[in-house]
């Protein structure tokens, strides 16, 4: 008997609805979860459980939306995904405590002929709120199943499932669509008169809906003046925590990481006769490149786990509404500033994340500004040098690196100033602020911990080829030494010294810039091959070389020149003009290289002697 093919199940629903939550939980996968909207934006596909028939099910998670007929990319992407390839069955996310707003959404999609599950998520909030949902009313009135869940505590769940497979039993093959059961709904013409008679009918409010918690907390939170002393100081008090705590276990690594080299990887090369080129070349290059950016591994799940509570707690919203209006004075608004922040973690999301901005002026704009974000990648190289040049007092490290968190955001203004003409934009602000909510611990963990192993796999390429490159152009021609100035690693740090030499840039130091244009990544793999070093001893070798001054000039240049290759790719890929993508890199260096110069030179104008 052969088994019927994959039942394709559509997650739809408005932002802040716990879809990419309750995502988790039907497929066991690992959506990135962020109480900020449109975080979702590609489509992620995973396998639900089978019913009792075998019969399996695909359920993709669709980017969150307001309205199926609005005009954004998220939007689009939505309408062309029920256009062109219908799904079998649709769960519409509903946050029950807004239920009565976001009843017009599911009439909306009732109009599309597809079989629906209503899935009135955050149930619990909403009884907390003393919103009372008569979920068997709503369900008879629409004609279709409504299911009061909560992802997030796990509750409701299988009922969904089941109720999914129920209808699934009914259709008779995958991609075959039955008559609409919800007939009813497509004749509603006046759809938000049809919402308000239904949230009439089976929804309960309070005399008066407040939520306390984060009544008082916004009073705080959000003053203008106040909340944006506190957003700092969330900010600062995240970089001396990742210093604090990751530096330690990022030592422990890296001493586990020299452990092996000496004890097994050396004897296992000597044992088996390699060549002396041979070995180099594996252990002074490879090992050394590919061991050094691991010890940063602890770093990077420290920021995604720090990030997650950040983003999990409902702050981020507020934090946009904070700074519209400043925004708005660089041509932005409040939605950029947090893609901006959301940057920390990897400009390429960031940047992807633009396509909730319907206007393309500022959608452009933003994408201009996004790259200057401090992106984990960048972070590590952060956090090795301040340790290393500036370790006193014991708040120096985490200060050195804010202050590069605050030139990021300088460079964005500066970029917001000078472009703001050629991108010019009026869309409005709209913004819906969810509840504070307390993050799952396991959600955050998981996440940090994917995070980890995604930085893994999406750079292990770049990090192995890199390193062997970078220990290649070290050493050739044959016979070069290191250091004589005969190998082309020299040769190319003497092309671009009379460039780079104003900045403080010695050949050594454009070398691995020149690699961290591929990926900053391996920009500190790129210096331990270069200096022929472990990562345990990098800091000691390269606070004898460079000083201070020419290790702030090093950190300002890296911070703004061109984050990655793949940055560029997804701005093309949005913007889907070469012209612009050209600009931005031009643009990315050109600021790079005028802040360095200012950085350098005035160190030395004060530099006594």
């Amino acid at each position: 008997m052969t088994q019927a093919p994959a039942l394709t199940v559509a997650l739809v629903g408005m932002p802040n609805t716990g879809k990419s939550t309750l995502y988790n939980r039907l497929t066991g996968g690992n959506a990135v979860i962020a109480n900020w909207p449109g975080l979702t934006v590609e489509l992620l596909c995973g396998p639900m459980p089978a019913d009792r028939r075998g019969r399996g099910y695909t359920l993709v998670d669709l980017p969150g939306i307001h309205d199926l007929t609005g005009s954004s990319e998220d939007e689009a992407v939505v309408q062309r995904f029920l256009r062109h390839t219908p799904p079998a069955l649709v769960v519409v996310v509903v946050n029950a405590s807004q239920i009565a707003h976001q009843l017009r959404f599911v009439l909306q999609m009732g109009q599309q002929g597809i079989p629906l599950v209503v899935a009135l998520n955050m149930s619990d909030e909403s009884r907390q709120l003393g919103i009372a949902i008569d979920h068997q009313r709503l369900s008879a009135e629409l004609g279709l199943p409504v299911l009061p869940i909560s992802a997030k505590r796990n509750q409701g769940i299988h009922e969904l499932i089941d109720a999914l497979h129920q209808l699934g039993e009914r259709l008779p093959a995958a991609g075959e669509q039955p008559e609409p059961a919800n007939g009813s709904l497509r004749a509603a013409q006046d759809l938000d008169a049809r919402g308000d008679a239904l949230a009439a009918a089976a929804v309960t409010l309070p005399e008066r809906l407040i939520n306390r918690g984060t009544r008082r907390a916004d009073r705080l939170l959000m003053h203008p003046v106040v909340g944006l002393v506190v957003f700092l100081v969330i900010v600062l008090a995240m970089f001396q925590l990742l210093y604090a705590v990751g530096t330690p276990l990022q030592d422990l690594l890296g001493q586990l990481i020299d452990w092996t080299q000496i004890a097994v990887l050396e004897p296992l090369l000597q044992a088996a006769g390699a060549p002396e080129f041979l070995r180099g070349f594996l252990v002074d290059g490879v090992w050394l490149g590919v061991g050094t950016v691991a010890t940063f591994l602890p770093i990077i799940f420290l920021f995604y786990v720090i990030m997650a509570v950040v983003e999990d707690s409902g702050y981020l919203p507020r934090a946009a509404f904070l700074m519209d209006g400043f925004m708005r004075w660089l041509g932005l608004d409040g939605r950029a500033f947090v893609l901006q922040v959301m940057g920390f973690g990897c400009n390429v999301p960031s940047i992807l994340g633009t396509r909730v901005i319907r206007d393309r002026g500022m959608r452009l704009l933003a994408m201009l500004c996004i790259p200057f974000s401090l992106c984990q990648a960048r972070l590590t190289v952060f956090l090795f040098m301040a340790a290393v040049f500036f370790p006193r007092p014991w708040w120096a490290p985490g200060l050195v690196v804010f202050s590069f968190y605050v030139l990021s955001f300088l460079a964005a203004v500066i970029t917001g100033l000078v472009f703001q003409r050629a991108f010019p934009s009026r869309e409005a602000l709209i913004l819906e602020l969810p509840p504070y909510r307390s993050p799952s611990v396991a959600t955050i963990l998981r996440r940090g911990w994917t995070a980890m192993l995604n930085f893994l796999v999406t750079t292990r390429v770049f990090i192995v080829v890199g390193a062997a490159a970078i220990w290649l152009l070290t050493h050739l021609p044959p016979g070069a030494a290191q250091g004589s100035g005969a190998t082309i690693a020299d040769g190319i740090g003497a092309f671009f010294q009379p460039v780079l030499a104003p900045i403080g840039m010695n050949p050594s130091l454009t070398v691995s810039l020149f690699f961290g244009l591929i990926a900053k990544e391996i920009l500190l793999g790129a210096m331990a091959v270069i200096y022929a070093t472990s990562q345990t001893d990098l800091g000691g070798v390269i606070s004898q070389t460079i000083t201070p001054l020419q290790a702030l000039s090093f950190m300002t240049f890296v911070l703004l020149y061109t984050p990655c290759l793949g940055t560029v790719a997804a701005q093309l890929q949005e913007s889907k003009s070469r012209r612009f993508t050209l600009l931005s890199l031009g643009w990315s260096l050109a600021l790079a290289w005028i802040l360095a110069l200012g950085v350098y030179q005035v160190g030395v104008s004060l530099t006594p002697g």
